[in-house]
């Protein structure tokens, strides 16, 4: 971690300490904002600053605002164009200068509640930029959380002294104890020397744009699919999977990484609804967890991970009762022995598997035991068992099998590995591609934000959502199918289509039905007329 990431770290830590003005002022001087343009309210609480804004304005609505649980709010200080030229300016200012349009205000509120919803910070925001002339950026802090929000305004094209109040942008619940490493990255690439250095902004204007591109939802999904899609071609070369159906090995491959990576990704959302233990992603505590650490190569098996959590997890968790709703339905495969000699639930997909794997082997089932079952086809087993002609045939693709010989080959670095350097050039078709750095799945899903709310288009969180599952999954498909040399999209007729398409489609839909039933009602009308 650098030096800003560091500091970064160390004045999160400092906000539960308060007072708010002061921790939030750090930050952003942290960040390289500074300002002398400021002014106090007092008292620092909704009254002072009803006192000073709401006698200038009747736009205001207290009820949406939630200012019954405003325990403070506080005008940290506004930035100028100036600011940005000298970074402090050498005179004090009484009240907040409205005549400077391009310009930033930045306020600080605490609140009172314990947790606050998108839509909750969404409309605060709101309401206050109904009251400034410049955009207000909010530093909300809550119960040790901190979220930043940020708006776009546009001139209204009817009334020029108005603007509009366009999207809100959030970088929400940054804990501010244990800070999650993805919102580090985004407040670091947030800090005017930052932004300088990627966008050689010269004016206010080119820096709203630079928060702007930052801040921008597309560009965060455009940079996790490229690490996504660099993984993928990848772990294609290193795993090894049954193959049935004598596919191509890349074909067979492709398929398997592909639903191991659908499969994960629901899992990291479970995660963060609080609804799979993150010790179970966690490289420390699966040390403490599994028989030996994951990442030991050349000490024996190298598939540790994969087999001892994952496949426990996919199919013997979520794809099976919890023991609170049918006793021992979760439980590990038993010893008993049938007439051949196996396990007499050698068929049974549904059954943990890898006791050996594991430190507290008579105990393991205690770290997936409060996992929810989840009545889907995602996390079934796919390997099957018939009776053909009075002979036993397994099929197995899955590989979920307590026999070496039938199990899957996932090395524990395709999920670990800090960095490593690959060529990719012949997956990518390009040269450029040979020495490409990649990292473990764990690793690249731990440096980015998941949330399970969709985006609008009127309200964004800088994090990865639900729908992000759709799209790694038809982008993958689309990239190559090896056996007919055509592109897996073209060839299923699959495409996904981008949420701004969808929104202007329902747009133009709703305004059509409107415009439909409103000419229907001016018909009705004139005719009743006569």
């Amino acid at each position: 971690m650098n030096d800003l990431k560091t500091r970064i770290q160390d004045v999160l830590k400092a906000f539960p300490d308060g007072p708010l003005i002061k921790t939030a002022g750090n930050l952003l001087n942290i960040l390289g904002y500074r300002s002398d343009k400021t002014f106090s309210l007092r008292p620092n609480d909704y009254k002072g600053f009803a006192d000073y804004f709401l006698q200038r304005s009747n736009a205001f609505d207290a009820v949406r605002a939630r200012t019954a649980e405003w325990q403070s709010v506080d005008i940290l200080f506004q930035l100028t164009e100036d600011e940005l030229k000298t970074q402090h300016t050498l005179f004090e200012i009484r009240e907040v200068d409205n005549r400077i349009i391009e310009s930033y205000l930045f306020f600080a509120v605490e609140l009172t509640g314990e947790a606050y919803t998108r839509g909750d910070l969404v409309r605060i925001t709101r309401e206050i930029n109904k009251l400034t002339p410049m955009p207000s950026m909010l530093l909300f802090f809550y119960n040790h959380r901190l979220t930043i929000a940020v708006i776009d305004r546009r001139l209204n094209k009817n009334e020029h002294s108005r603007d509009v109040l366009e999207k809100v942008t959030l970088i929400k619940d940054i804990d501010c104890i244990k800070p999650h490493r993805a919102h580090i990255e985004i407040l670091h690439d947030l800090a005017l020397d930052e932004l300088r250095r990627r966008h050689g902004f010269t004016n206010f204007i080119e820096l709203h744009r630079a928060w702007q591109k930052t801040l921008d939802i597309t560009e965060l999904n455009r940079r996790f699919f490229k690490e996504i899609a660099d993984w993928y071609f990848w772990a294609v070369k290193k795993v090894r999977y049954p193959n049935p159906y004598n596919l191509t090995e890349q074909h067979n491959h492709s398929l398997n990484v592909i639903r191991l990576l659908t499969r994960l990704i629901f899992c990291w959302f479970l995660k963060e609804k609080r609804l799979i233990p993150e010790s179970l992603f966690d490289y420390k505590e699966l040390s403490k967890i599994l028989a030996k650490p994951p990442l030991e190569l050349g000490k024996g098996d190298p598939t540790i991970y994969y087999k001892a959590i994952l496949q426990n997890l996919f199919f013997a968790t979520l794809n099976t009762d919890m023991n609170k709703d049918i006793p021992g339905s979760r439980r590990f495969i038993t010893g008993k022995k049938s007439a051949a000699g196996v396990s007499e639930e050698y068929s049974v997909p549904t059954v943990f598997r890898h006791r050996d794997l594991f430190r507290e082997k008579e105990n393991a089932i205690k770290y997936f035991e409060d996992i929810p079952f989840l009545n889907g086809g995602l996390f079934e087993c796919l390997d099957t068992f018939e009776t053909i002609r009075g002979k036993n045939v397994e099929t197995r693709i899955d590989g979920f099998s307590s026999s070496f010989s039938k199990q899957p080959v996932v090395p524990d670095e395709l999920f670990f590995t800090e960095d490593t350097r690959v060529n990719l050039s012949g997956d990518y078709g390009n040269p450029k591609y040979s020495d490409v750095r990649v990292r473990g799945l764990i690793r690249i899903l731990e440096n980015y934000k998941f949330t399970i709310e969709e985006n609008t288009p009127v309200e964004e969180e800088i994090a990865l959502d639900p729908e992000l599952l759709g799209k790694v999954f038809e982008n993958l498909l689309a990239n190559f199918n090896p056996e007919t040399q055509t592109t897996a999209r073209k060839q299923t007729g699959s495409f996904y289509t981008p949420r701004e398409i969808v929104n202007y489609m329902v747009d133009e839909s709703l305004l059509r039905y409107l415009e439909d039933r409103l000419m229907e009602f001016h018909d009705t009308e004139k005719k009743s007329s006569f």
